[in-house]
């Protein structure tokens, strides 16, 4: 089976696991979204279930023909139903349990599996492979009356279950007479009896998720894409920490062959801001609190006021780059990577990011924890930070390995960490601060649209001084640095449309990078040309391609980083923070009110 993106999150903010389109769980990481991947077969081609493979999960109908895939109603707990053509048929409850337990969130490092018979006399076979040292070794296994153990190196693993044990071992044929469940967790005893015990955490988990979507403040049109968008940027908050992961995977290619291959398991600064952004909107501010204070914590760790570009789910700063040799890639295409090294990397619009998602805080009466002055003291040296640097070369957003300039987007961040400053003030009754952080604003603003305009193109350059464009010049526009009847935006959008636009999709830039000409679009960038056609008025286009992207999406209602503007198939790592964001986003502009149907 050739692996493709068409795959099912689940999780419960602790771990997470992703399920494909023949129920196998094909990727999954332990203790936490970016350890080491107990499932990985996702990057590793090796057929499917031969000999020496390794890394994945599978429970299979004996003879099954049709395989049909659904998440439990507002949960991210999915049903897998195999059918064979002589009537037998069984459905697969998948879930990672996550509710309220003794007063705090129980969210254990584990994996529940319900095989319930629902027709006929159906046979099934469960494969449980575990991997270790990426992909490169079997877990060693030992087994009880009625549990497996597996000796990882990271965190042995121990599989309690109802079905018999040497069957399971075995990978034996077995008739299904009866619910069979799993429970792949922390070597310990199983509590209570299994089958209740795995029933109550399912009835438990679904309602805590129901609950958590019903706070939400969705738009009337595209509800199901809204929803099932920000359960899955809830699953990528590590919430122990508050940090938010820019993906669920590592390395899958941009396109094909392109060695573009990146390790998206970290908490980028911008990527989370965009993320809790979009929730805001929603009103999951449980979101925004837990990555608040992840990022105070970042703040009071920064040693000179620098910041960096990520860090890992605990805070860690350093996050050195590797290869995994045991594993080829995700269909082969190599390599795979382990770490990010733009951890080194020098971005200045993360001072803006960073101190964007604080300014919230100043003002939000609904929040439990209220920005105080002290906190304010702590940004302005954020603050101080992105004035200093703001004319300054960066690597800029894309993460240019190789060279740098002093990218407009990354000016105009830290122009609205000192906009946003001053605002603060004004909500804490600072008015010397509130005219000094606004005063530096407004030198920042006259030397970046002095800089960055090209008066004989009548458009702004994505550089100083250059003459290159840039989807995220649009952001000009969601940052409130330029407003949409601006002639200066127009001319800016008139140009990077025209330069950038491939059919209904955008690329970042077209110009070659570190490894060449990019040869597929990004899809959050599409997103920002529907925000701003929407803003000038061009609705009628803005709905055309907002509903041709939701179109995109894969079964599970979920779109990754890239696509291919020939063929529409997706590419980059996935579930893409990014990209959901920008569903959410255009989906809150593009939508009815509710008014229309009250």
């Amino acid at each position: 089976m050739t692996a493709s993106l068409d795959l099912w999150p689940i999780g419960n903010c602790q771990v997470s696991a992703l399920v494909d389109r023949m129920g196998r769980f094909s990727w999954g990481c332990v203790p936490r979204v970016d350890g080491d991947p107990v499932f990985c077969s996702l990057l590793d081609d090796a057929p499917r279930s031969g000999e020496g493979a390794r890394g994945f999960w599978e429970i299979d109908l004996d003879g099954a023909t049709t395989t049909t895939q659904r998440y439990v109603h507002n949960t991210p707990i999915l049903i897998t139903r195999h059918e064979d053509d002589a009537g037998n048929a069984i459905e697969v409850t998948d879930f990672c349990p996550r509710y309220v337990r003794h007063g705090r969130t129980y969210r254990p490092v584990a994996f529940a599996r319900i095989v319930r018979p629902v027709a006929g006399s159906p046979r099934m076979r469960t494969r449980l492979r575990p991997a270790r040292d990426w992909g490169g070794a079997d877990v060693e296994q030992t087994q009880g009356s009625n549990h497996v153990r597996y000796l990882n190196d990271k965190m042995t693993l121990r599989l309690s279950t109802n079905a018999p044990v040497d069957w399971v071992r075995e990978e034996r044929l077995f008739r299904v007479e009866r619910p069979i469940y799993f429970f792949l967790g922390p070597d310990e005893s199983f509590a209570g009896e299994l089958p209740a015990t795995i029933e109550v955490m399912l009835e438990r988990t679904a309602d805590e998720w129901r609950h958590w979507v019903r706070g939400l403040a969705t738009p009337l049109e595209w509800q199901e894409a809204v929803i099932r968008a920000a359960i899955t940027l809830k699953l990528c908050q590590h919430e122990e920490t508050g940090a938010i992961v820019a993906a669920l995977t590592t390395s899958i290619p941009e396109h094909a062959n392109s060695e573009r291959n990146w390790d998206y398991r970290y908490c980028w600064i911008r990527d989370a801001y965009y993320t809790v952004q979009a929730l805001n909107r929603l009103g999951a501010l449980d979101v925004l609190e837990g990555y608040l204070e992840y990022l105070r914590n970042i703040v009071d760790s920064a040693k000179g006021g620098h910041i960096q570009p990520l860090y890992g789910v605990g805070g860690e700063a350093t996050l050195e780059e590797r290869f995994a040799p045991a594993l080829n890639g995700y269909r082969g295409m190599g390599p795979v990577r382990v770490g990010n090294q733009a951890y080194e990397q020098i971005q200045h619009d993360a001072y803006g990011q960073i101190i964007l998602c604080n300014a919230q805080a100043f003002f939000d009466k609904r929040l439990f924890r209220s920005a105080t002055v002290e906190d304010f003291r702590a940004l302005e040296a954020i603050g101080e930070r992105a004035w200093a640097v703001y004319d300054k070369p960066d690597a800029g957003l894309w993460e240019l390995r190789t060279r740098s300039h002093v990218h407009t987007y990354s000016a105009a961040m830290c122009w609205a960490a000192c906009d946003r400053l001053g605002n603060a003030a004004f909500a804490l009754g600072l008015e010397e601060r509130r005219r000094f952080w606004c005063a530096r604003a407004a030198t920042m603003r006259e030397r970046i649209e002095s800089a960055a305009w090209r008066e004989d193109r009548r458009h702004l350059s994505a550089t100083f001084g250059g003459d290159d464009l840039d989807a995220s010049l649009i952001q000009l526009l969601d940052l409130r640095f330029l407003a949409p009847d601006d002639p200066r935006f127009r001319g800016t959008l008139e140009a990077v449309e025209a330069g950038l636009r491939r059919g209904s999709n955008m690329l970042r830039y077209a110009t070659e990078d570190d490894f060449g000409l990019p040869e597929t679009a990004f899809n959050v960038c599409t997103f920002w040309l529907i925000e701003a056609l929407h803003a000038t008025g061009r609705d009628a286009d803005a709905r055309a391609l907002f509903e041709e992207m939701v179109s995109r999406r894969t079964a599970a209602g979920l779109l990754s980083e890239d696509i291919d503007p020939t063929s529409g198939e997706l590419w980059g790592n996935y579930p893409q923070t990014y990209s959901l964001v920008g569903l959410i986003n255009c989906a809150g502009l593009l939508s009815k009110p509710w008014s229309s149907v009250r």
